[in-house]
């Protein structure tokens, strides 16, 4: 008989479809990253590109609702973006672990029992004001105007917040279409 277990075949197979497709939104943004950051007064929004890398484990927690599929679907997706943009793919790599084990973290404090919405957006809150600091420091926004640099802050705390209602969307949608079913043990 077959053991049970948490990462099966079906659960890889899920993980690998949604990181094969977040990564791709993972690698335009990517692309655009260089943009964004060298445009004068655009480098405000970063916040929101990079918080569309929440996506992979919102989602992946959504429809499965197991210990580790974030960091699994973050690591994937930031292979699969890094198809797009090899120049960035130690960061999406990087990222891909942070973000992941930010989630999980936050799963396992619940000890994977509550799925509610407000679990997916403590994660997000964290992930936003990490994000906000890290690249306040990096991008040199203390040169911004002091609206600009309240109009980065507020942006980079809401974009990974906006991500994770997408993800949340998104991933009730895939539980009802049946992805999360379970097969029928014999």
């Amino acid at each position: 008989m077959a053991r049970n277990t948490v990462l099966s075949t079906r659960v890889l197979l899920v993980c690998a479809a949604i990181g094969v497709a977040t990564g791709i939104l993972g690698g335009i943004a990517g692309l655009v990253t260089p943009i964004v950051l060298s445009v004068p007064g655009l480098a405000i929004v970063y916040g929101l590109v990079l918080g569309a890398h929440v996506l992979p484990g919102i989602i992946a927690q959504e429809v499965l609702r197991l210990p580790l599929v974030a960091v699994l679907t973050h690591v994937l997706a930031a292979l699969v973006a890094s198809a797009f943009a090899p120049i960035w793919t130690t960061r999406f790599l990087g990222t891909a672990l942070l973000f992941g084990a930010i989630q999980e973290g936050v799963a396992a404090l619940t000890r994977y029992r509550a799925w509610g919405a407000w679990r997916f957006f403590i994660s997000a809150a964290v992930i936003g004001v990490l994000v906000a600091v890290v690249v306040f420091f990096a991008a040199h926004l203390s040169a911004y105007p002091l609206w600009a640099q309240i109009a980065y802050l507020a942006l980079s705390v809401c974009g990974p917040v906006a991500w994770t209602a997408i993800g949340l969307s998104v991933g009730a949608s895939l539980r009802r279409a049946g992805v999360a079913r379970q097969t029928v043990r014999r």
